[in-house]
């Protein structure tokens, strides 16, 4: 089903799709591409922007241009906004893009991460536990139908998630493994 052998990581905000991704493309010599940040790029605009001026509908279009674009490269690891496993076209063109790898973190660590940034759309006004864990259940069937593998990031370092990743994709097992 893969045409590519890109990696594409999926998770919630906060679990460190961009910092992990950035580290893992640089150990393994691919190219990165954060499709956020891909979608400020051309748009001119935050992701913030975009959701105020233009709203949620406008933002996940622009999510899937970028996402087309990014999964039409070969040798990449993609990061991907939190939400873009949802839309069902969006995780087509993943699958057939490369290996999707899930990143997780405990609500109170993703609490944790997000509340000094004002970049979280749908966390702009409310960034309580209660509030990531319901936005959590409803995108955990996604990532869970999707994902092959799933990495916690809450307790360790970039680099030993990296390495997990690394030696998860060379085959060799690791504890999160829930695929």
């Amino acid at each position: 089903m893969r045409e590519k052998d890109n990696i594409i990581l999926i998770g919630f905000m906060g679990t460190g799709k961009t910092a992990v991704g950035k580290r893992l493309a640089q150990a393994l010599g691919k190219k990165f591409i954060d499709t956020d940040k891909e979608i400020e790029r051309v748009t001119g605009m935050t992701i913030s922007q975009i959701f105020q001026k233009h709203g949620e509908c406008r933002f996940r279009s622009e999510e899937k241009l970028a996402l087309k674009k990014a999964c039409s490269l070969n040798n990449a690891v993609i990061a991907t906004g939190g939400g873009a496993v949802m839309d069902e076209e969006n995780a087509e063109i993943m699958q057939k893009s490369g290996r999707i790898i899930c990143l997780t973190a405990r609500p109170e660590v993703i609490q944790k991460r997000v509340k000094r940034r004002d970049d979280r759309p749908l966390l702009h006004r409310d960034k309580s536990i209660k509030r990531i864990e319901e936005l959590l259940k409803e995108r955990e069937p996604y990532y869970k139908r999707y994902a092959e593998a799933f990495f916690d990031t809450s307790d360790n370092e970039h680099s030993e998630v990296v390495k997990n990743i690394i030696d998860y994709l060379e085959g060799k097992k690791h504890e999160d493994d829930q695929g």
